[in-house]
């Protein structure tokens, strides 16, 4: 009997030794790729992504990582992707991570290539392809991949939008820079530390680089809670940078650096503006069904209403009369006309 037990165990022990592990958020196939089950690789760390930028994916909201190879053929596509909290955090490590020499893809929510090597993010999860070869299929077979990837759902799949305020004219292409945390703002080396900045009051930020007629500019957009905070902040950034040309728009405060002269400085921070959408999701008084006093008061009005229009009617219309009379008697008092028509039964 202990012998047939520990046949049972030993079996079981094998079975599990050779299972397969299974994929966390990666389509098994796509396009006739088929995704190899002895390549997969998870984990929530995020030095496993990239160990030299670990604390900036922790800043974006890094919470779990997939690495896995996917085969068709002799063909191989090596694939390393990172799910966050949110679409903001994907669309942020995009920004961290995508260069100025990359072409724009139309890949998942957006998308950059590099020869070899294409860069996307779909919701919340970022995806670094690294191919064998480049075909004409490449781009259908990476939209496919992108396709499969889990939708984001919700609140999850809410993109930031002060990066919608970067003008678009004169901006260098992949220099928008979308940053949540110290560590991303002190390694994409922007003008402004983070000390003036002060993470701890929650702002946003965001950075891109323009031509200017003197060189490279940048314009830095801090986006505050409220206007308060924001307003705090420009006066500690003036006298700590007096060089630099800001502006504050509501919660905002832009900063243009570099070499630019100082009108075109002024016409970019002139580009930059708050507009403040109000949505009124409240009702403003209580529906009919619900406002017993106020039906009560409509009904009392709707009775002294008709009381006051059949009082005013009917003054008018024996005045009327009076008048006729007075001036035109033998309109109305014609003997005739005041008989009554009789029919004599007898």
């Amino acid at each position: 009997m202990k012998q047939v037990l520990l046949l049972i165990v030993f079996c079981a022990a094998a079975g599990f030794g050779e299972a397969k592990p299974s994929s966390a958020f990666l389509p098994p196939q796509f396009n006739g790729w088929h995704i190899d089950q002895h390549s997969i690789k998870t984990g929530s760390d995020p030095a496993a992504v990239d160990a030299a930028d670990a604390p900036v994916l922790k800043e974006y909201g890094f919470d779990e990582s997939e690495t896995a190879t996917y085969i068709r053929g002799d063909r191989k596509i090596q694939v390393k992707a990172a799910r966050f909290h949110d679409a903001s955090g994907a669309y942020g490590a995009f920004t961290y991570y995508v260069q100025p020499q990359m072409k724009p893809e139309t890949i998942g929510d957006q998308g950059a290539s590099n020869n070899t090597r294409i860069l996307f993010y779909k919701g919340n999860i970022l995806v670094d392809a690294a191919l064998d070869q480049v075909t004409a299929m490449s781009g259908a077979d990476l939209r496919s991949l992108a396709e499969g990837l889990p939708r984001a759902q919700g609140n999850t799949a809410a993109l930031p939008t002060l990066p919608g305020n970067l003008p678009s004219q004169s901006r260098i292409a992949n220099t928008s820079r979308y940053i949540v945390g110290p560590e991303a703002l002190a390694r994409l080396g922007a003008p402004v530390p983070a000390q003036l900045v002060d993470f701890n009051t929650s702002p946003e930020v965001v950075m891109a680089k323009y031509k200017s007629s003197g060189g490279e500019a940048t314009l830095t957009i801090i986006g505050y809670p409220t206007p308060q905070i924001a307003r705090e902040k420009l006066a500690a950034m003036q006298s700590a940078s007096p060089s630099f040309a800001l502006k504050r728009s509501g919660p905002y405060v832009a900063i243009v650096s570099g070499s630019i002269p100082s009108d075109e400085a002024q016409s970019l921070l002139a580009s930059v503006n708050y507009d403040a959408d109000v949505t009124w999701n409240q009702p403003t008084k209580l529906r009919p069904q619900e406002d017993r006093a106020g039906f009560i008061v409509a009904l009392v009005l709707l009775c002294v209403l008709v009381v006051l229009s059949a009082l005013i009617f009917g003054f008018a219309f024996g005045g009327i009369r009076l008048l006729i009379n007075r001036f035109f008697p033998k309109v109305l008092n014609r003997p005739e006309a005041a008989n009554f028509i009789r029919l004599d039964l007898k």
